[in-house]
């Protein structure tokens, strides 16, 4: 189990990562995923019921650009002002246009049963908050689905796919880490069930690496 002290250094890193030196954060993620990152991703997107969709924490906007280009309806929240224009200049230079706002997951700013789906690949564990769930549950419509990637795992014997696994694990990033990083089937649907969802998990099998996948769907 990772100690409390380097649980605090890591979630230092990963806040400066994301403001301060979010100009860095493509370049870092492609590195420590060995350039699997915005696959990682992308493989929520086939549980994603369009075409309303909010995507919590939408960082460099790279998901935000492929739902545009599936004639979806996306809308970005974030509260890095940072990473807010990061997607604002990735969308307006592809030609694209997208609703950024600036925010919080625990207090949504959107009308009930507004969204489809609401997304989030790679979220802080802030997603398990229930002022989290129940803003979610809110903003989604009767039959509207939750996916979240919590987690992905390099495959295969190759050693540098073998000492980034060593690395997840001694930060905390992986599965013995706590329920927010957990595989077991059971943990996501006791958090969810509770606040009103029906809750699968899914491995998606890529390249050299494994997703977990979970969709959770609005009673």
């Amino acid at each position: 189990m990772i100690l409390p002290g380097r649980r605090a250094v890591v979630q230092g890193m990963f806040h400066l990562l994301y403001t301060r030196f979010a100009w860095t954060y493509d370049r870092v993620s492609r590195i420590v995923s060995l350039g699997h990152w915005q696959s990682w991703g992308q493989a929520s997107l086939p549980f994603v019921a369009g075409p309303r969709v909010l995507e919590l924490g939408h960082g460099p906007g790279h998901l935000l650009a492929t739902m545009v280009n599936r004639d979806w309806q996306p809308v970005g929240i974030d509260v890095s002002p940072q990473m807010g224009r990061l997607a604002w200049n990735k969308l307006e230079k592809l030609g694209h246009t997208a609703r950024l706002v600036r925010g919080r997951g625990q207090s949504l700013p959107f009308g009930t049963g507004t969204f489809d789906t609401v997304v989030a690949a790679f979220p802080a564990p802030y997603i398990i908050e229930p002022e989290t769930i129940e803003a979610i549950r809110r903003v989604l419509r009767p039959g509207g689905r939750l996916v979240v990637v919590p987690e992905a795992e390099l495959t295969g014997s190759d050693p540098a796919l073998r000492a980034l696994e060593w690395l997840f694990t001694i930060t905390g990033q992986r599965s013995n880490a706590g329920p927010y990083h957990s595989r077991n089937d059971n943990v996501w649907p006791e958090i969810l069930s509770d606040h009103g969802f029906s809750v699968t998990v899914h491995d998606v099998s890529l390249p050299d690496s494994c997703v977990v996948v979970v969709v959770a769907e609005r009673h």
